[in-house]
């Protein structure tokens, strides 16, 4: 059984950064992707950014240029750079990794498979920005 174990989230003033780790905790760590959730209160979990094992990244629009996804296989650990960060960041940041068989495509650019079909079950780590 996979477990997550999320860190790094913080009060934070805009224009500041924060760095998120997620430690993966599996046997055989096949992991071919990873990714980060957000949900804010009274909105839906909005899919952030997804990684491949080769390191190629994928990152919703809301966040290009400014969040950076990173992935140490030998380490198991997933990390999100996040800099000039704004108020609209603030919500609860999820890892997540796709099912044992994969994502239905086996591929990991495919954003929406990260709320669909992928495993967390983390306490998430919140982030909170303030103007």
């Amino acid at each position: 059984q996979v477990r997550l174990v999320e860190s790094g989230g913080g009060s934070v003033q805009a224009g500041e950064s924060l760095r998120l780790s997620c430690a993966v905790s599996e046997v055989g760590f096949n992991v071919m992707c990873m990714g980060w959730l957000r949900q804010a209160p009274g909105k839906e979990r909005e899919a952030v950014a997804s990684i491949g094992r080769d390191g190629a990244a994928t990152y919703a629009e809301f966040v290009k240029g400014r969040f950076t996804i990173s992935r140490d296989n030998a380490k198991k650990i997933l990390h999100l750079q996040m800099d000039s960060l704004q108020p609209e960041d603030t919500a609860m940041y999820y890892c997540v990794i796709d099912p044992p068989a994969g994502f239905p495509l086996n591929r990991c650019d495919v954003l929406g498979d990260l709320i669909n079909y992928g495993r967390s079950g983390g306490q998430g780590t919140q982030v909170t920005v303030s103007s």
